[in-house]
């Protein structure tokens, strides 16, 4: 019955989400205060501190003005009910994007000879790792801003695997505008065909324009928000680099961006274009002088992009190395010092790996396709795109990876 074998890996993977958010959501919502703060005042005004005021005003509220027009929509309930309702629609999407993770690695291996049965379970490993760090960021934090700036960020990734030039840009503008360090994903324009670049560029700042001039037209005390500092805590990696500043330094927000991007650019031009989140979440880890543990959720989606589109090992050993390094040392390791070793061991080595690392290629560099191979087939069961291989709805789909019916 291989209808419902296909589909057992879904519903394997909604239980497991099902299972996080049951244990996390009682003592959830650490962070949606702000979220509803911020709602409430880009909808209402706020007596003037509010609206196209909101950033020169409260410079501490750091979302971007999608996720605060979101927030809002769940005003209307009582703070309690509004609160449960963002968890559990922030927590479907985690779900959704493992089936856009999916999707996006069948059509970029099509043709290429990749068992379609074999990728699935690459997905589900790798999902089983992904789900605890995002109901980390989903539920327990609430941050919105976090979710969504990930959750467009693997639109435009499916976007880049279809060669759509401007749903590229647009997903990558509302990941920005959603959370400004969604900056560092921008390298993924690169990875479509060059001839695509300026319209992808294009849609990507006019969209970006859209959403954040208005706030520094309107007030340019908007700048203020960029200013915003937080303590530099010992168990950051910045300590360990040397930076002993008691809060953020003036330099440090651009050169998390600056390394983002240059390591992005490089991904691309290697021929690892899959790489580029986990880089842009490694630049951030590494430099940021704070260490909340959804931070983590990031890297994971990197990690969870890298293993289903950027190797082709079953086993996504990375995502669940990230998973007991990042996230299993918070618990393990006592010693602030320790940890803040630990996630710039983390960086460095898993920076090392997809930028140096001998994978095996799909013949597809910077963004360019290279010759599709024929199909093939494996004693696992047909070859992605081959002939047989039945379930594959859109080129090709993920079998068992239909979106979920509701969140």
């Amino acid at each position: 019955m291989p209808a419902i074998s296909q589909r057992m890996h879904l519903v394997l993977l909604t239980a497991w989400t099902v299972l996080w958010f049951a244990v996390v959501e009682p003592h959830g919502g650490f962070s949606w205060h702000y979220l509803r703060t911020g709602g409430e005042l880009i909808y209402q005004g706020g007596g003037g501190t509010g609206g196209l005021n909101l950033y020169a005003h409260h410079p501490e509220l750091q979302m971007g003005p999608v996720s605060f027009l979101t927030a809002g929509l769940f005003n209307p309930f009582p703070e309690q009910t509004g609160q449960f309702l963002a968890a559990a629609l922030m927590s479907a999407l985690g779900l959704v994007i493992l089936v856009l993770a999916g999707r996006s690695a069948a059509h970029h291996f099509l043709g290429t000879g990749t068992n379609h049965q074999r990728l699935r379970q690459r997905v589900l490993i790798a999902g089983l790792a992904f789900i605890p760090m995002w109901i980390e960021v989903a539920v327990r934090f609430g941050h919105l801003d976090d979710v969504l700036a990930l959750f467009f960020t693997t639109l435009a990734v499916r976007a880049v695997t279809r060669r759509n030039a401007a749903l590229t840009g647009a997903f990558l503008a509302l990941a920005m505008d959603s959370k400004p360090t969604a900056l560092a994903f921008v390298p993924l324009l690169l990875a479509l065909p060059r001839h695509q670049w300026l319209k992808a560029g294009l849609w990507c700042a006019g969209l970006v324009a859209v959403a954040w001039l208005p706030f520094f037209l309107s007030d340019s005390q908007s700048f203020a928000a960029a200013k915003f500092a937080i303590p530099n805590h010992p168990a950051s990696a910045l300590r360990w680099l040397g930076i002993d500043d008691p809060e953020t330094p003036g330099w440090d927000r651009p050169a998390q961006f600056a390394l983002g991007l240059l390591l992005g650019g490089i991904a691309v031009w290697r021929g690892r274009w899959a790489a580029v989140v986990l880089l842009g979440a490694n630049a951030r880890i590494v430099l940021d002088p704070s260490v909340y543990t959804y931070y983590t959720a990031s890297v994971l989606l990197g990690t969870l992009l890298w293993d289903v589109i950027g190797q082709r090992r079953l086993v996504p050993w990375w995502s669940w190395l990230a998973l007991l390094v990042l996230y299993g040392s918070v618990f393990a390791v006592p010693d602030d010092s320790a940890r803040g070793l630990i996630r710039l061991a983390f960086v460095a080595a898993s920076t090392a790996y997809v930028l140096l690392w001998p994978v095996r290629e799909r013949g597809d560099r910077g963004g360019r396709r290279g010759r599709r191979r024929p199909p093939a087939r494996t004693d696992e069961g047909p070859a992605v795109g081959s002939a047989g291989s039945g379930a594959w709805p859109e080129p090709p789909a993920m079998p068992w990876a239909e979106p979920p019916a509701a969140r």
